[in-house]
């Protein structure tokens, strides 16, 4: 498929894709005439790259998991490591940003108290 329709498929604008492959995030075949020739699978390999990036994983640890994973299967259990890695930072991440989640309700409560205190 094309990259247009790649980027519709992923929701990426056709300069992300292009980075990824500059960055060597995603490989891509090329037709007869040069142009790139997305392959089904790429769709998902392109959505789950999107989902370590928003879930904070570092581009230097995505193009390593990358390499890994375009060398073969034998590569899983050090891409398991990667990702159990990149797990436990996402659970850490998830833990602050609930502590920071409650602080806000606790204050949202304060002024509604004190506003309800002020009405009466």
């Amino acid at each position: 498929m094309t990259i247009g329709e790649i980027s519709e498929k992923t929701n990426l604008p056709e300069s992300t894709l292009r980075y990824y492959e500059k960055m060597k995030l995603i490989k891509v075949i090329r037709d007869k005439n040069g142009r790139r020739d997305y392959a089904d699978s790429d769709v998902e390999w392109i959505k789950f790259i999107r989902r370590l990036k928003e879930t904070g994983m570092l581009l230097k640890d995505i193009q390593q998991y990358s390499e890994l994973r375009y060398m073969g299967d034998s590569t899983m259990p050090e891409r398991i490591s990667i990702l159990r890695l990149h797990r436990r930072y996402v659970l850490e991440q998830q833990r602050k940003w609930n502590g920071y989640l409650q602080n806000l309700d606790e204050k949202i409560q304060y002024y509604e108290q004190s506003i309800k205190l002020q009405n009466t």
